[in-house]
């Protein structure tokens, strides 16, 4: 009897776990608009290389002088490795150009889909835009 509540416990366990990671992964429409193209230009402040999206932050000086920090969605970092970043490919102080999706909310916040390095090479993010590659 033991054994058998321990499964059911465990199980429970496990299903609770799947369903907390489903529901924090997102479909592109819940968040982005993807009638709301956006390009920034900024540089990067921060790199977070997680899962199931990788971010990355940077500051947008606007033409008046101000400074906003926008968060920008990609891919997970394996497929942006596949992709060609490295964990060196944005160090802080970079400035990039990204083109993207603006969220819904109207926020700093997009899901990026590509991103223009200094030396003009161009990389895919590999977030979960409508027009990605395949």
């Amino acid at each position: 009897m033991q054994k058998k509540f321990t499964a059911i416990v465990v199980s429970a366990a496990g299903l609770l776990l799947v369903t907390a990671a489903a529901q924090s992964h997102h479909a592109f429409s819940s968040e982005f608009d993807a009638a709301r193209p956006i390009e920034l230009r900024g540089v990067v402040t921060k790199m977070e290389w997680i899962n199931p999206h990788s971010w990355i932050t940077i500051d947008v000086t606007a033409e008046d002088g101000s400074v906003q920090t926008w968060e920008i969605e990609a891919g997970a970092p394996n497929a942006m490795f596949r992709r060609g970043f490295t964990r060196d490919s944005l160090p802080v102080g970079t400035e990039i150009v990204i083109r993207g999706y603006q969220a819904r909310d109207g926020g700093p916040r997009a899901n990026g889909r590509d991103l223009t390095l200094p030396d003009g090479q161009r990389l895919f993010l590999g977030g979960s835009a409508p027009d990605r590659p395949e």
